[in-house]
């Protein structure tokens, strides 16, 4: 389930790592959230949302998880554009299960 289906073999080397990235964080959870998202949206982000991917990428997972389950409020410097796409997508596809 948290293999990566898009191929990155056409993306450029800087995707390519964030595609890795976000399937390979520490987490199942976070795995998922943020692979799912990088699978469908990282070929067709702009340089800023790239940037913005790169900034929440660097979060810690407990964060991530905290702020996607409600427990906790994102914090301003992560209330991107980006995030709001990251919580719109998962909240379109069926339930996550972990």
């Amino acid at each position: 389930m948290s293999n990566p289906v898009m191929s990155s073999a056409g993306l450029p080397p800087e995707r390519k790592k964030l595609l890795f990235r976000a399937w390979h964080r520490g987490m199942r959870e976070t795995d998922i959230l943020m692979g799912k998202f990088a699978e469908a949206r990282l070929a067709g982000m702009s340089e800023a949302e790239i940037a913005d991917f790169e900034r929440l990428i660097d979060a810690p997972d407990p964060d991530i998880l905290s702020w996607a389950t409600g427990q906790s409020v994102v914090p301003v410097e992560f209330d991107t554009p980006v995030w709001r796409a990251l919580v719109e997508f998962h909240n379109h596809k069926t339930p996550l299960k972990f």
